[in-house]
């Protein structure tokens, strides 16, 4: 099959279309014909081999976390999907490193599968799974936003921000974001009560008392200088230190955990008219889409989803 694969740590001219063996699947896994997949910051942070630590893989890697596409063959285990179903997924990183979404085929563990809402396309399904699901987990689960409570969501422009922004308001909270004045009426449209320049303005000068805050950013300290003393705080971009932990507010971090229900309930949210997906561009599934997809999320400020159109026939 073919895939965009980096030989070596680098730069977006590493990532090179070449061609590899089509997984193999495990009989509680399915093989999907890849339609769409997307780029997330960690894509091009593995790219850099700021992962390493993390994950010990073997040249060629193929990266890649989000998948939407059909069934083409299942393993003798999976029961609640059959060939032909059309999927999304955010599936498992695996030890090897050539099981990522950049390519024609990918497998996924029938646990991390949801069925596509006929009512998204698969460029819509393919932005939700890696950046919704981290959105929900924390939002929903780790944070526990109630109605009425204040949360603060760093970058709210980010395909995680964007996501978080909306399942706080549907959960009944007051929301304020930060993030660069072109985007403000857009997340203003999604819900957010209070958009902040970060180029001009401390959130510390207007933020008090705050229930939460989700931090994107590695910024934890700015964070809980708005917290009330009860309240808490989940980094996904930063490790908190042991005097932070020791101030008041609870401090944690988070680390996405792929989980097929919980997507479903993301699918169901957009097709309800309660998450929109926000697709900046779409590129195609070459060399050079998949390089200059990468440049575009490491360098700019994009409002988003990048959407990488794969096509692959079932």
């Amino acid at each position: 099959m073919q895939a965009v694969v980096i030989n070596q740590y680098g730069g977006p001219e590493e990532l090179q279309m070449t061609t590899i063996d089509q997984p193999t699947i495990a009989a509680d896994e399915v093989l999907v014909a890849v339609k769409a997949t997307s780029i997330n910051p960690i894509d091009w942070k593995a790219r850099q081999g700021l992962l390493k630590g993390m994950f010990d893989w073997q040249m060629p890697v193929v990266l890649g976390w989000d998948v939407a596409g059909i069934i083409v063959a299942a393993g003798p285990a999976v029961t609640k999907f059959k060939l032909g179903d059309a999927v999304f997924a955010r599936p498992d990183i695996y030890e090897d490193g050539r099981r990522g979404t950049y390519a024609e085929y990918a497998a996924v563990k029938e646990d991390k599968l949801a069925l596509k809402p006929t009512e998204l396309s698969f460029e819509q399904a393919a932005a939700l799974p890696l950046a919704g699901l981290t959105a929900y987990q924390v939002i929903h689960n780790q944070l526990k936003i109630q109605a009425g409570e204040k949360v603060l969501i760093q970058a709210g422009a980010g395909g995680v921000g964007l996501n978080a922004i909306q399942i706080a308001k549907y959960l009944g909270a007051k929301v304020a974001t930060t993030a660069s004045p072109n985007h403000h009426d857009l997340l203003k449209k999604l819900g957010a009560d209070q958009v902040i320049d970060y180029h001009t303005t401390a959130i510390q000068d207007v933020l008090h008392d705050y229930d939460a805050v989700f931090d994107t950013i590695d910024a934890i300290d700015d964070g809980l200088a708005i917290l009330k003393p009860t309240g808490r705080l989940v980094t996904i971009d930063g490790q908190p230190t042991d005097a932070q932990k020791a101030q008041g507010p609870t401090v944690t971090s988070w680390w996405l955990q792929p989980n097929g229900q919980e997507l479903a309930i993301l699918g169901e949210l957009a097709v309800q008219g309660q998450l929109q997906i926000v697709i900046d561009q779409v590129f195609p599934f070459s060399t050079a889409g998949l390089q200059a997809a990468h440049r575009y999320s490491e360098n700019s400020h994009s409002a988003g989803k990048l959407i990488i159109n794969v096509g692959t026939e079932a």
